[in-house]
């Protein structure tokens, strides 16, 4: 693979996790290597604001370094001129990051037919593809020879017990805001899979976050050029499992 790499995150207009894509934005320009934001029709896209605010008391949302990397992708040509899903063509990139968020917004992304043959596109190819929360949806939505694209492999998600913990917290404030759909999130992609034991939970963890330096209470699954992680907690994590296979 050339020492440059090409990687595309595409993403709703509005409403993804701020440190699910600063974080491995950061971490891949800093290694040298070229983002490519896409959205439904090129618009500039934007996090989910209660992200930033706090969901309930200021609390539940970005730690400050993974704040600080989205404002200043905020100021990035790459990120205020995305491209359109449809102008992606898996021949012209090196990798797919597969972002996740759990707001309204998201479901234009999460339930996209172009998204999702983008996603099958790049599972024909032997490219790295990188998964986290919400975006392991769209690859267990994504379909080759009539079954998902990550039937035969190994994956995690955003785990049902932290999916329940944060919407039965934050219910009498933000009503279902954590819950995207009616299914939970790590329900819709077992049943993608081939075997219950391709799912993988990792410890359980309802605060505690990797960081950039420190990846004791991060989680990650690796299925050759695939690699999946659960929350904004394993960002950092995944970047670097990412740049590896770069």
């Amino acid at each position: 693979m050339a020492q440059t790499a090409k990687v595309v995150f595409p993403l709703p207009d509005h409403d993804f996790d701020v440190t699910e894509v600063a974080v491995p934005w950061k971490r891949l320009v800093e290694a040298g290597h070229q983002v490519v934001f896409a959205t439904e029709a090129g618009a500039t896209p934007a996090c989910d604001p209660l992200l930033i605010t706090g969901v309930v008391f200021g609390a539940l949302g970005a730690r400050a370094e993974p704040l600080a990397f989205y404002r200043e992708l905020e100021r990035s040509p790459e990120f205020a001129s995305p491209k359109r899903w449809s102008e992606i063509d898996p021949a012209s990139f090196d990798a797919l990051f597969l972002a996740g968020g759990h707001a309204p917004g998201m479901r234009q992304y999460l339930g996209s037919d172009v998204v999702q043959r983008l996603t099958a596109g790049f599972f024909e190819t032997t490219k790295p593809i990188a998964a986290i929360c919400h975006g392991v949806l769209v690859a267990a939505r994504s379909q080759r020879d009539g079954r998902s694209v990550l039937h035969g492999l190994r994956t995690t998600c955003l785990p049902k017990y932290m999916e329940r913990s944060a919407y039965l917290a934050t219910f009498w404030r933000r009503g279902k805001y954590y819950r995207t759909y009616p299914a939970y999130v790590e329900d819709e992609v077992r049943a993608a899979l081939a075997k219950p034991e391709d799912f993988g939970r990792g410890p359980k963890t309802l605060s505690k976050r990797g960081t950039r330096d420190d990846h004791t209470h991060a989680f990650v699954v690796e299925d050759g050029r695939y690699v999946s992680a659960r929350w904004p907690g394993d960002a950092y994590l995944l970047a670097n499992k990412l740049l590896e296979r770069l």
